[in-house]
């Protein structure tokens, strides 16, 4: 399959591997997706296996860029269509009803899974709060903000220790203000019985949760984050395509979508860059790219090492070639904003956020942002899901039929000219209005919260 005019290889559609389409020189650049993958270390021949064998990266540190800008035509559909969800007294809505707890601190993750148990609220364990300095500690705290905050959460526990650095009153400093009768507190160390106390005000939550019902609300207050992990050779073809389509469906209808992941921009971010709405966004994105690539070089980590061993294994060789179809989960739509990690999603459009392509990182930051679900895209498979209802599209049909208990939608038949973006819109309203996702069903929920200095 020749992907663009404009490539000199051709993806084999059995095994998802790179072929040449012509003889290319030493030197001379790998063309995938219309751009740069890398460029070849020896002569390759027409016909030649194109891998880490034959081709390197062409990344390296950080890069000048210009604001070119280059938009595209997504036309604003006037519709009706709704999905069933909550509204919230101060307006927000939320696709689920949940109890969560939060935990202040890592020491009360037991206590807070026992609750979760006795009680069927839901529960994120992570291990910080206490003993970090600087913006580490604040981004757990905002982080930790951005769940409570959380619409898909009818009532939340603050479940902390006491005499952690993010106590309880410390975080309420962060947190702001909020409604008491949705959000409890709870010191485990200020009770005889903490299980008893958190039964109590669980209760007490659940009962002012269950003053909410479903209601139609309009697809423009959807809020969608998207997510890629355990990538393949058909990533960029079949799944990631296919969720750009929906981004631009659900924005050109008043929504909003938040794409992720920065060193999975890494050698497309000019595309990003040129689709910004204007000179002050186009700044943004520049140092959100910078900003991580100066992380990496600070920690003496090379830019571009980015692609795993299930990548690889799966057909993608350089960095270049993983973020070409990372970003296309982005579509083309205008992007309108840009956040950082703990910000809250504020525009309807595109926006971009700060964060590392680990996966479990990405969908915490996600949820932070306030997405009410994640699309996210594999070719490999995974389990894990988020805190809101994590959607995984299998890039495959061999996938789809192997991990039926992990796999939501089968993105394979694209391969086939199915653009399929009708029915997958129709199952995304489907999972806003409360089919449950895989995810959902095993409980797979889980959050870790990204960590760059000392540890005490």
């Amino acid at each position: 399959m020749l992907i663009n005019k404009l490539d000199n290889v051709e993806v084999n559609l059995r095994d998802g591997h790179k072929y040449a389409v012509r003889d290319i020189e030493s030197g001379q650049n790998i063309i995938k997706y219309g751009n740069p993958i890398g460029h070849a270390v020896c002569d390759i021949k027409k016909g030649e296996h194109i891998h880490s064998h034959n081709m390197q990266t062409n990344l390296s540190g950080n890069l000048e860029y210009r604001y070119e800008p280059e938009f595209y035509d997504i036309p604003k559909i006037e519709c009706d269509r709704t999905f069933m969800g909550y509204v919230r007294e101060n307006g927000d809505v939320g696709i689920r009803n949940e109890i969560w707890i939060i935990n202040t601190v890592g020491c009360v993750n037991k206590v807070a899974k026992r609750l979760a148990e006795l009680t069927g609220a839901y529960t994120f364990e992570h291990p910080f709060g206490c003993s970090q300095l600087g913006d580490d500690h604040k981004n757990t705290q905002l982080v930790l903000r951005g769940l409570v905050n959380h619409p898909n959460a009818g009532g939340v526990l603050v479940l902390g220790l006491g005499c952690e650095n993010n106590n309880i009153e410390e975080f309420k400093k962060i947190l702001g203000e909020y409604n008491p009768q949705r959000v409890k507190f709870l010191n485990a160390q200020d009770f005889d019985d903490e299980i008893a106390e958190g039964i109590k005000l669980i209760n007490e939550l659940k009962e002012y949760a269950d003053t909410f019902k479903r209601v139609p609300i309009s697809v423009s207050k959807l809020k969608i984050g998207l997510k890629c992990g355990g990538s393949d050779g058909y990533s960029g073809i079949t799944a990631n395509p296919l969720v750009g389509r929906i981004s631009d469906k659900l924005i050109s209808m008043g929504g909003s979508c938040v794409l992720t992941e920065v060193p999975e921009m890494f050698g497309a971010e000019h595309l990003l860059m040129n689709r910004a709405e204007s000179k002050e966004v186009f700044e943004k994105i520049v140092a959100l790219i910078n900003d991580f690539k100066d992380y990496f070089i600070r920690h003496n980590q090379v830019i571009y090492e980015n692609p795993s061993p299930g990548n690889k294994k799966g057909g993608i060789t350089t960095l270049e070639e993983k973020s070409l179809g990372c970003v296309q989960k982005g579509g083309l739509g205008t992007v309108v904003d840009v956040l950082r990690t703990g910000d809250v999603l504020k525009k309807n459009g595109l926006s971009l956020l700060d964060g590392p392509g680990n996966d479990i990182v990405a969908i915490t930051n996600l949820t932070a942002a306030g997405v009410h679900m994640i699309l996210f895209t594999t070719g490999r498979g995974t389990p894990v899901g988020a805190p809101v209802p994590t959607v995984k599209v299998s890039t495959n049909e061999i996938l789809a039929e192997k991990k039926k208990s992990w796999i939501d939608f089968d993105a394979s038949p694209v391969l086939s000219g199915n653009s399929l973006t009708e029915e997958f819109f129709d199952y995304i309203i489907s999972i806003a209005s409360g089919e449950e996702t895989k995810n959902e069903k095993m409980n797979y929920r889980e959050i870790s919260i990204f960590k760059d200095g000392v540890v005490l």
